[in-house]
């Protein structure tokens, strides 16, 4: 039995607001993407930010992530790297790089009444999906 690992662990800032579509057989579909931002010190011995945009694909968010996925609010994502190729209009070959979501977390305090609290809210869900059921591509209608 060969093994092997394919997990990716980000936490960033959301680039904009998660965007959800239905697949024909119902199947909520959402993208957003999140900025993630590494410091490094540069030839000249000064720091320097480099950000990377990382696009991500969550199925069957509830309601509450689908409102509470907002540009800017800080999260956590852990999910796995999957590499998409499909043939353009002209005839090229393109390639997508995106992180399919098994757990979010968001990690922004709960605003309460106008004010942001110190601590992480213990009433906000955490979204683990069962990737065998949610993303059987033979028949939802994914055009990827």
């Amino acid at each position: 039995m060969a093994s092997s690992l394919n997990k990716v662990m980000l936490i960033g800032n959301l680039g904009r607001d998660a965007e959800t579509r239905f697949t024909p057989n119902n199947l909520s579909v959402s993208n957003f993407s999140i900025a993630v931002t590494r410091s490094y010190k540069g030839k000249d011995d000064q720091w320097q930010n480099e950000t990377t945009w990382i696009n991500v694909v969550a199925f069957d968010l509830s309601d509450y992530y689908k409102s509470a996925l907002r540009k800017g609010k800080k999260i956590y994502v852990e999910g796995r790297l999957s590499i998409r190729v499909y043939t353009d209009r002209d005839g090229i070959k393109k390639y997508f790089t995106e992180v399919i979501a098994e757990k979010i977390i968001p990690l922004e305090a709960k605003e309460q009444s106008g004010e942001t609290s110190g601590n992480l809210s213990d009433s906000q869900p955490e979204y683990k999906t069962d990737l065998q059921s949610s993303t059987n591509t033979a028949d939802d209608g994914l055009p990827f």
